[in-house]
């Protein structure tokens, strides 16, 4: 057993700190919580809170049944209970995960969790074991970063009572179509699968460009504003490019963290652009004293 992954199905279980859910309860999930996790998320769109009505209809179990596999579900961190109005209950970012780890397992995707590679303020990345070493990403678009995400982003979900969970699959799925449109012809991670709001990728070992010191910037910069030109070609633009997103993998930049992507044809797509190639230049010239001239890099991309 590899050192520090969580195996969802081998029977043995390393700890590991700061999971997003336990490998053991994914792995130890009986069919009927997963029947009842699935309801919850059928019914997300239709109810803030689901009655217990509603799960006996859609998973055909006793009262008691789904009473006790709910209470189970609840002491995981999977489902949250509201007893006003009503009794009910919703899916929470725990049970969405286990759905998603389910599916990704028995689809062969991945068999374990290995330690937290990095957070933002809208996901966290873990690394994995598929038929290799892989990063899986889980969207968490929420909290602090919903309201800001549904003011700017334009594939966020209108309707709904669970817009965070949602919006993390839009965010998702937004993502994984951006790495498979670019890939290979954009250094961008390995698109290997999407489940709800998770993104399975290639695994970028090395650091990202702010922690690292680079000994030709000339040629690094060149090569981002390359791969900022190739994707224009392909009719996207990042939206969010900076040194936070770009990793150092063996010498080359690989470009990440795609979900915020619009296309040239959008209306603020000049200024949007703009803002990302001023970041990066920005950057170079506070790092390494290196002057490249804006219009310069605006005509490197979209010439």
């Amino acid at each position: 057993m590899a050192a520090g992954y969580q195996y969802f199905i081998v029977s043995r279980v390393t700890t590991v700190s700061n999971m997003p859910v336990s490998a053991e309860h994914i792995r130890t999930l009986h069919k009927y919580e997963k029947d009842i996790l699935a309801a919850l998320e059928r019914s997300m769109k239709r109810f803030a809170w689901v009655p217990l009505e509603q799960l006996q209809l859609l998973t055909n179990l006793s009262e008691s049944e789904v009473n006790y596999r709910l209470s189970r579900l609840i002491e995981w961190g999977m489902v949250r209970f509201n007893p006003v109005p009503y009794d009910g209950y919703a899916l929470v970012f725990g049970g969405y995960d286990a759905l998603a780890l389910a599916t990704l397992t028995k689809k062969g995707r991945i068999s374990a969790l290995g330690p937290m590679l990095g957070e933002g303020k809208e996901s966290v990345v873990y690394e994995a074991l598929g038929l290799g070493p892989v990063a899986i990403k889980f969207h968490r678009v929420g909290g602090r970063s919903f309201s800001s995400a549904r003011l700017n982003r334009e594939y966020m979900p209108e309707e709904g009572h669970c817009p965070w969970l949602l919006a993390s699959k839009c965010s998702a799925m937004r993502e994984y179509e951006a790495l498979t449109r670019l890939h290979p012809d954009v250094s961008v991670p390995l698109p290997i699968d999407q489940n709800r709001h998770t993104v399975v990728m290639g695994l970028i070992c090395g650091p990202s460009l702010n922690r690292c010191r680079l000994e030709n910037p000339v040629q690094v910069l060149d090569e981002i504003l390359e791969n900022t030109k190739k994707a224009y070609r392909l009719g996207i633009i990042h939206s969010d490019l900076s040194e936070f997103n770009i990793m150092m993998d063996d010498g080359k930049c690989v470009i990440i963290d795609w979900p915020q992507w619009i296309s040239p044809d959008h209306e603020n797509a000049e200024a949007i652009l703009g803002r990302d190639i001023n970041n990066i230049l920005t950057y170079f010239k506070r790092k390494y004293n290196l002057d490249y001239p804006y219009e310069d890099a605006l005509q490197c991309v979209t010439g």
